[in-house]
């Protein structure tokens, strides 16, 4: 069996169960497909995941380095100055745990009974005192990314939006203008030379919550039904699931007669 995919959770981790947090990435696949939503937190089945970017965390791990050098020292990272953002790195006890993968900023969210996480890449902080989410994205492409206009891109935004919303509910005042630093790196060099060059750049985006509250109790009606979501139409992992269970089920036929 792969060492990536264990198929049946153990039941403690589903809904319902003492260690089921609803994640920020969990909150996302509702939006992408209710079917797959319940099939991974109410039946314990979740999607395949995908192949891991080991490059990609490569990248966020020496981000989240650089800029902590410059919160130790309570200045603007350069390119902060060269976007012409106002703030520094935020210094917080709990700064590490909020990073932190399984673990982040929670919230316990009353009128559903949530514990809703998230872990931020970084937050920076202005003169007036009001939190700047920041999230690291990296990638390869040969043109200069200056705008996040993808529809694909809509997963990168509500992610920003939840973090916003965590910090908010756990009474921070949080500026609406977040930040993505995006690394984009270059295949314009003459030769790898066992080093990759990258291109950073600073996309605001300027985060709307006010969907969250009516997904989290949409979500709990959801969780505590005994009906089964209907797949999206565009769903992929659903389009596999019917496809492979008719052809299975053609060929259980077929093999008894």
């Amino acid at each position: 069996m792969s060492g990536f995919y264990k198929p049946n959770r153990k039941p403690d981790w589903n809904y319902g169960g003492s260690r089921w947090r609803l994640s920020r990435s969990k909150i996302d696949l509702f939006m992408q497909c209710k079917r797959c939503f319940y099939l991974d937190n109410k039946l314990g089945v979740a999607r395949p995941p995908g192949f891991p970017f080991n490059l990609n965390s490569a990248v966020d791990a020496l981000l989240k380095k650089e800029f902590d050098i410059h919160r130790a020292h309570g200045a603007a990272h350069p390119l902060m100055e060269q976007y012409g953002v106002d703030a520094v790195p935020y210094t917080h006890e709990d700064l590490d745990i909020w990073r932190e993968n399984f673990k982040g900023i929670e919230y316990v969210h009353q009128p559903t009974g949530f514990t809703v996480s998230g872990a931020v890449d970084d937050i920076w902080v202005n003169p007036a005192g009001e939190l700047i989410v920041v999230d690291y994205k990296s990638t390869s492409k040969d043109t200069k990314i200056e705008s996040l206009d993808e529809d694909w891109h809509i997963g990168y935004k509500r992610q920003m939006e939840v973090y916003q919303w965590l910090l908010r509910q756990r009474g921070f005042d949080v500026s609406d203008t977040g930040y993505f630093v995006y690394a984009n790196a270059s295949k314009d060099e003459k030769a790898f030379d066992r080093k990759l060059v990258f291109d950073v750049t600073l996309i605001p985006y300027k985060g709307d919550a006010d969907w969250i509250d009516d997904t989290l109790l949409a979500i709990k009606k959801c969780l505590d039904s005994e009906q089964i979501p209907p797949a999206n139409s565009d769903c992929d992992y659903c389009l596999y699931r019917e496809a492979a269970g008719k052809a299975l089920h053609a060929q259980i036929s077929k093999s008894k007669k």
